[in-house]
């Protein structure tokens, strides 16, 4: 309501938003984009999103990012059931980010500078990254830019794009590398779940999709940022869904069918891993040994212990 207020009292050549610090930006742009049926204004229809910009302290990016903190935690939450990871808001920010302001550069050591600067542009390669002290910018880096599209920032993560392979260039002095692991076999749920027990600390950011045996149908969601590791669903396979939908949904996306399975499907695992000195051999070989085996790939996989969380 204030924003088109301003809008319609013209003179205005820009309204900067200063969001708080504990605002999801996705929800955001979409305040921009949709009309609000509560209350009939469509802001897209007088005016638009420039650039999504987020600041990086990175005097205290590392030190956050590892906390394992939630905003409860910190007493910032929106309310005492505010759970959500500290970690897990900055990877949000970061991604979704079409201008980065890395800021308090000089109270870190210019290599640490440098080396944060390579991690985030590893997770969003897109976006414009300004080094500064308090915050000092021109306006030229931030006004005029028509850098937002929505669909093209949902798309702007790194992981993303190592899974559509659009590989990104590795920064080998500072050991800034991604893996992308891709089988088309199972996981074992028990030997699964201890190598997430033991997550290889050197892993900054991991996200992508992987198959469970023992939840055949289900697509399974992995998604970690600083000590932060949580799975979820994402639907199903489209190999199970019915006859009628699953050849509707290959018809939209004959992509899929490359890699079709005559047995599975699209069943399979995609997972992208984003970190600093990572021994990659150990990272995957670790990972296959929590691939069924040929003789498991036989039998009953519903007999097999499962102490995974359960979906959400």
């Amino acid at each position: 309501m204030e924003v088109k207020k301003l809008a319609e009292e013209g003179e205005i050549d820009h309204i900067l938003i200063e969001s708080s610090g504990i605002s999801e930006p996705v929800p955001v742009a979409q305040t921009f984009t949709y009309l609000d049926e509560e209350t009939g204004i469509d802001l897209a229809a007088i005016c638009k999103i420039n650039a999504m910009v987020t600041v990086v302290d990175s005097n205290r990016f590392w030190h956050d990012y590892g906390s394992g903190e939630t905003l409860v935690d910190r007493h910032i939450g929106r309310d005492d059931h505010d759970d959500r990871e500290i970690a897990d808001l900055l990877i949000d920010q970061i991604e979704f980010a079409n201008i980065i302001i890395l800021n308090k550069i000089d109270l870190v050591p210019a290599h640490s500078v440098f080396e944060l600067q390579q991690v985030l542009k590893r997770l969003n390669p897109d976006a414009a990254i300004h080094p500064t002290r308090f915050s000092k910018l021109s306006l030229e880096h931030i006004w005029n830019k028509n850098v937002f599209n929505l669909d093209e920032a949902s798309q702007a993560a790194g992981w993303i794009k190592e899974l559509q392979e659009e590989h990104i260039p590795e920064t080998e002095e500072y050991g800034i590398s991604s893996i992308v692991y891709k089988k088309a076999r199972p996981f074992h749920p028990e030997r699964f779940m201890k190598w997430l027990e033991n997550w290889p600390s050197v892993i900054v950011r991991a996200k992508g999709f992987f198959w469970l045996a023992t939840r055949n149908d289900e697509i399974g969601l992995l998604s970690q940022a600083g000590s932060s590791v949580s799975i979820q669903g994402a639907g199903e396979w489209i190999a199970c869904l019915p006859d009628k939908e699953r050849k509707a949904v290959l018809a939209e996306e004959p992509e899929v069918q490359g890699s079709w399975d005559e047995t599975w499907g699209d069943r399979q695992t995609e997972l992208v891993f984003i970190g600093l000195n990572m021994d990659k051999q150990a990272i995957q070989s670790g990972l296959d040994d929590c691939l069924l085996t040929d003789q498991e790939m036989r039998g009953d996989w519903q007999t097999f212990q499962d102490p995974l969380p359960l979906y959400t």
